[in-house]
Formats: structure tokens, C-alpha cells, sequence
């Protein structure tokens, strides 16, 4: 007992000298503080104002009140999370207006940015005080004016003036540099209103990145407001519940490892199933349950089969069009563009070389296109591009190529022999009947 009560005794004689040192050295740097007060007094009128405002400044900048569980690393994650959001759903909104003009895109980049980062400021914010960045690094924005030990939600005004300020004057900014900048670009030089509205637009930006800096570097000191517009209107992100893990989850990155290894054993099991020998199955089926229903509907005369490409002229590889053409197959489409282009469908370069006819079809192709298609379709047959019959075999087309003189030197008319023969025979059925 008496050993016990000794050890007490020493622990609490380690505390008092403890306590004793920890007073001084307190005592001593107020001392110090004090000296560089007076010292700093003795200045002139504008100087010891402001240095006293500086010290000041640094206790406010270097207090630790308040930062946890709101750590650092967590506010600039969320800030990166929300950027790379509103990048992907750019992305993926672009990917679908290409289809109704690749110029959407690019002309109204700023419009859709505009409309997405509205949309998510309502869902987010406007209703939930967070972002999905910050969501997913549970924190929610609170008004850092309210001193309690319950922080409050912002307000409404707080929370209208920040989607003023990040969703319309970013974009009003972004309008105002494209038009200077369109002003600035021509080939004649620019006004001298230009250039100082050009001027003042470098000056207010190059101010505003200044402060955004020097409040980051405060934010990494004290961690409390992490922008500058979040310093202004006085927004603090902090834990929405006070049992925070900072341990860093795996969780996504064993999710990516399945899917990737699930992505190669597709990759590797695709070609023993045989897709494209399913996909050319389901093809002649939707084919003839095509025909069928077009027979059924408009009688025989309509169930003649046609194939998607039989409007094109003879001259040209139906093969060799459709691999150069793939975006527009449709007839609607492929007549569009050859009216725009003066009424001609095809070029040089998908007329047809080394011509080879199909059997029993007797459609002419170019020898590579056609073998290459036969021989990808491993001996099941080929639906044809013109008159959609099921094509096994081709041979060397018997026809000839005929070459007439024009009245001028310098042109002249290439045309198929079949061609020729009919148009001679339609000649004398028009002066048959005129007879």
C-alpha cells in the first residue's frame, strides 16, 4: 500500500512540473508577443495598424477550430469527383447528338455544360446540401456562420447565389472570352474598346486566380473552406455524420479487377461460341420473317425481294460502297448526299474491279469483295446487296466493257455491254409502240 501511494505521490509531482513548464514557456511567449507589440507600436501611423492586423490575420489563419472530421484531402477529392462527372456526362450527351449533326457538339459546347451543370445543382445541393462528389466522401456543405455544436444547413439565399455564381457566371465568362476572342481573331486589328475590355478580362482573371490561390494555401492550413466562392459566402464542408473512417477503400478497385477479368473470358469464349455464325442465323431469319410479312400485306408483286443497296447503278461494287459509306445505308440518306453532290452515287473508287457475278443471282461485284464475303459466311451463303438471294458461289462475269467516242477529243463514256443491249431494246419497244 505504502509503494502504491508513492508512485501516486511521483505521478502527481510529474504532472505539476509539467503544468509548471508548459505555464512558463506560455509566459514567455506572451512576454515575446507583448515586446513585438509595443515594438511594433512604436511605428508610424499606418505601419503598427497594420502589423498589428497582420498578427491578428495569422492567429485567425492558424487555428485549428473546427477542422475535423472535414479533413483535407477529403473537400479536394469531392471537388475532383464533381468536375470529372460533369466531364463524363459532357461526353456522353455529346455522343448523342452526333447523330443529329456532328457540329451540335461543338457549337453549343457551352450550352450543354450550361444545362448539365444546372441539372445537377437542383438534384444535388438545391435539395440535398451536397454534392455527388462530396457525397460519396460524406460531407455536406453547412453555414459556417452559425456557432453551435450542431452545424446548420445553409440558407436558401447561400445556396441560390453559389448556382448563380458557379452554373450563370461561368458560363456568362466563358460567352465573354469567345467573344473576344472571336473579336480578336480576325485578319483586321482589333478596336481600341477591344483591346481594353481584352485588357481588363486578363486583369480580373489574373486577380481572381491570385485570391483562389491564396485561399487554397489557407485552406490547406486550416482546412475549412476549400474555394474561394465557398470563403465568400461563408460554406464549410463537414462530416454529416461524426463516426468518420479515414481508411482508404479498395472497394472499386476489386470491382474493376472483375470486370476486367470478366470482360477477357468473353473475350476468350466469343470466338469458340461462334457470334458471327449466330448473327448471320438471326439475319436470314429477320429476312424471310420480312418477306413473309410483305407478301402477306401487299400481295406477290411487292414480295419480291430487293436488297438494301439494289437502287445503286451497275457500275458500282454494292461491297465497296456499303465499307465506304457505313454511316448512311439507308436509300433516304445515300440520295440526300448524291443530290448534294450533283446527283451522282459512287465514286472511282468503289467502281467495280475484276467484276465477278454471284450464282444464281448473276449481280456483279468486285472478285475481292465478293470472295472475302463468301468466305467469311464458311460455306452458309451470302445475302446479296442488291436482289437479297442467298448467294454460295460467283464466276468470272462474262460480259464486256464498251468505250464510245464523245464529240469531244478529250472524253469519253464507259458503259457495261448489258447495258448497251438493253437500251437498244427499249429503243424498239418505244418505236413499236409509237408505230
Amino acid at each position: 500500500m505504502t509503494s502504491i501511494n508513492f508512485a501516486a505521490a511521483q505521478q502527481r509531482v510529474e504532472e505539476r512540473r509539467r503544468l509548471g513548464a508548459v505555464e512558463s514557456r506560455t509566459r514567455l511567449e506572451s512576454q515575446q508577443n507583448l515586446q513585438a507589440l509595443s515594438a511594433l507600436t512604436r511605428l508610424p501611423f499606418p505601419l503598427n495598424d497594420l502589423g498589428q492586423r497582420g498578427l491578428e490575420a495569422w492567429d485567425a489563419i492558424n487555428g485549428r477550430e473546427g477542422t475535423r472530421p472535414a479533413y483535407r484531402v477529403g473537400q479536394v477529392d469531392a471537388e475532383l469527383l464533381d468536375e470529372e462527372l460533369h466531364e463524363l456526362l459532357k461526353g456522353q450527351v455529346g455522343e448523342g447528338l452526333k447523330y443529329f449533326g456532328s457540329h451540335i457538339r461543338d457549337d453549343w459546347s457551352s450550352e450543354i455544360l450550361l444545362g448539365l451543370r444546372a441539372v445537377l445543382f437542383k438534384l444535388s445541393i438545391w435539395d440535398h446540401n451536397t454534392s455527388y462528389g462530396a457525397a460519396l466522401q460524406n460531407l455536406r456543405y453547412t453555414d459556417a456562420r452559425h456557432q453551435g455544436p450542431v452545424s446548420a444547413a445553409p440558407t436558401k439565399w447561400q445556396k441560390g447565389l453559389y448556382g448563380i455564381l458557379t452554373v450563370g457566371c461561368r458560363y456568362g465568362w466563358t460567352k465573354w472570352e469567345e467573344w473576344l476572342a472571336d473579336q480578336e481573331g480576325g485578319y483586321e486589328e482589333p478596336s481600341a474598346s477591344v483591346r481594353l475590355l481584352s485588357r481588363v478580362s486578363s486583369i480580373a482573371s489574373i486577380t481572381h486566380s491570385i485570391a483562389a490561390f491564396a485561399s487554397f494555401l489557407i485552406f490547406l492550413v486550416n482546412g475549412r473552406y476549400r474555394t474561394l466562392l465557398d470563403r465568400i459566402l461563408r460554406l464549410r464542408l463537414t462530416s454529416s455524420s461524426s463516426q468518420v473512417s479515414r481508411e482508404v477503400s479498395f472497394e472499386y478497385l476489386n470491382r474493376q479487377l472483375v470486370w476486367h477479368a470478366f470482360t477477357e473470358f468473353l473475350l476468350f469464349l466469343l470466338p469458340l461460341v461462334g457470334i458471327s455464325r449466330w448473327k448471320r442465323w438471326i439475319s436470314r431469319a429477320w429476312r424471310k420473317t420480312k418477306a413473309l410479312a410483305i407478301s402477306d400485306m401487299g400481295g406477290e408483286d411487292e414480295a419480291v425481294s430487293n436488297g438494301e443497296l439494289a437502287f445503286l447503278p451497275e457500275r458500282t461494287c454494292a461491297i465497296c460502297y456499303q465499307d465506304q459509306n457505313s454511316t448512311s445505308t439507308s436509300e433516304n440518306e445515300i440520295m440526300a448526299i448524291s443530290g448534294a453532290s450533283g446527283g451522282v452515287i459512287g465514286s472511282a473508287q468503289s467502281d467495280v474491279t475484276n467484276p465477278y457475278e454471284t450464282i444464281p443471282c448473276s449481280c456483279i461485284y468486285c472478285f475481292v469483295c465478293i470472295a472475302k464475303r463468301l468466305e467469311a459466311e464458311e460455306g452458309e451463303g451470302w445475302a446479296c446487296l442488291r436482289c437479297g438471294e442467298l448467294v454460295k458461289e460467283c464466276k468470272p462475269w462474262a460480259g464486256d466493257v464498251l468505250e464510245e467516242a464523245c464529240s469531244t477529243l478529250n472524253k469519253k463514256n464507259v458503259s457495261f455491254s448489258d447495258d448497251n443491249g438493253r437500251r437498244e431494246t427499249q429503243e424498239r419497244s418505244n418505236a413499236q409502240h409509237s408505230g
